[in-house]
């Protein structure tokens, strides 16, 4: 037996409406999706000048205990000029506003760098009379500077495609909070329910303490992400889900669509997926695909990125059952002397393969509660031709068509 390299341009996970993943710039042609989107999220580069990284663990030992790892470029963050920069901010803006429906919104994350200069675009683009929020994410982080006050926040600005939004506060409650409610006074009603009571104005305000409280525009409840927290992915500039949280339930419902056009580390759809709505993510990093993969291998998830012939090999084998066909990957020589054999596979799944479509029936990934990957993986005896998917720790993919001697 003998496995081919092939040409593959989609890879299909689970059945029915999940989510579509692609490898597209946020200025390309999603008009396929025009007006399908409820909510648009994007967390484009920030103009900083830096090349950022993704710390890739290797192998086995290395997701056991984290010391074998590989910084591998993720994405640069560098322009010719601002006019450059606030281009492809234009270009993508136009793309969000055209894939939003009429009850849909844009919630665009950037810093104090070029908030003013995307408030201007986004008054011009959206509509002055469509702003609806500037959203301050303030958090705790490593580093203070002794030359200004520490810059320790993010701008979201919130707007909205037309009158119709959608929008749900009493979806994203707050735990009351004892230290914003000793100053007022506190009282018992007759039913023995405990409530604050607060006079302004002339007025007197009434608060009870069983009743749900709402965020306002000052977000510093929502940590920024630490070094150990389980959800790093080790791509940088990755969000915290808790933050696409908030904005994902209250801006759209069950079954809606959620678009990011910078996807990076893929928090938006993990959260769309889990919350229930359908997702639309893209980059042009193959790290940013490879990690948002894997995230998702769970969900209903189509993958979209060409998978071109690479001058690497493998050596597999198929077992024949009466269900199942066994197959085993036992090597893969990558193109990259860093890393040898098995330590090359960070993800890998076996399915079949027609007219350029893997179809995935089982699926297999190293994580840090799973550093090993399986002796084999089983494919149900269907028609179709059997394929192996791989994924190396350098994003690299490749699919391997079964062909008998």
């Amino acid at each position: 037996m003998t496995w081919v390299q092939a040409y593959c341009h989609t890879e299909v996970h689970g059945d029915g409406q999940g989510g579509t993943a692609l490898f597209a710039d946020a200025r390309g042609d999603f008009s396929a999706y025009a007006g399908q989107v409820q909510l648009v999220y994007l967390d484009p580069p920030f103009m900083t000048g830096e090349d950022f990284s993704m710390r890739m663990r290797v192998g086995e030992k290395g997701w056991e205990t984290g010391k074998d790892a590989l910084v591998l470029p993720a994405y640069q963050d560098k322009y010719s000029g601002k006019a450059e920069y606030l281009a492809l901010l234009r270009a993508a803006l136009e793309n969000a506003k055209m894939l939003l429906n009429e009850t849909g919104s844009l919630f665009l994350h950037l810093d104090s760098r070029m908030s003013a200069h995307a408030r201007i675009l986004c008054d011009e683009i959206f509509g002055e009379s469509n702003f609806v929020n500037e959203i301050i994410w303030a958090y705790q982080s490593g580093g203070r500077s002794m030359k200004r006050f520490s810059r320790k926040h993010d701008v979201i600005l919130f707007y909205r495609k037309s009158r119709k939004l959608f929008f749900d506060i009493t979806r994203v409650p707050l735990p009351r909070s004892e230290n914003r409610s000793n100053h007022m006074r506190r009282c018992v009603d007759e039913n023995g329910r405990t409530y604050r009571t607060i006079q302004s104005g002339g007025k007197t305000y009434t608060y009870y303490d069983d009743e749900p409280v709402y965020p306002g525009d000052v977000w510093a409840d929502v940590s920024h992400l630490q070094q150990k927290d389980p959800q790093r992915t080790g791509y940088d500039t990755q969000k915290p889900q808790a933050l696409l949280n908030r904005i994902i339930l209250s801006a759209s419902r069950p079954g809606d669509l959620v678009a990011d056009l910078f996807g990076g580390s893929g928090t938006t759809a993990v959260a769309a997926a889990q919350a229930g709505r359908r997702y639309l993510t893209c980059d042009i990093s193959p790290l940013s695909l490879s990690v948002t993969r894997k995230r998702l291998l769970e969900t209903q998830l189509t993958l979209q990125m060409p998978c071109e012939e690479k001058p690497v090999s493998i050596v597999a084998e198929l077992v024949p059952g009466i269900a199942f066909h066994d197959i085993s990957l036992k090597d893969y020589q990558g193109e990259s002397d860093q890393v040898k054999g098995m330590d090359n596979v960070d993800q890998w799944s076996v399915g079949f393969l027609e007219d350029g479509v893997f179809r995935a029936q089982a699926s297999a990934a190293r994580r840090k509660h799973t550093p090993a990957l399986p002796p084999y993986l089983q494919l149900p005896q269907l028609r179709g031709t059997p394929a192996i998917l791989i994924v190396d720790v350098f994003g690299n993919r490749t699919v391997w068509r079964y062909q008998e001697d």
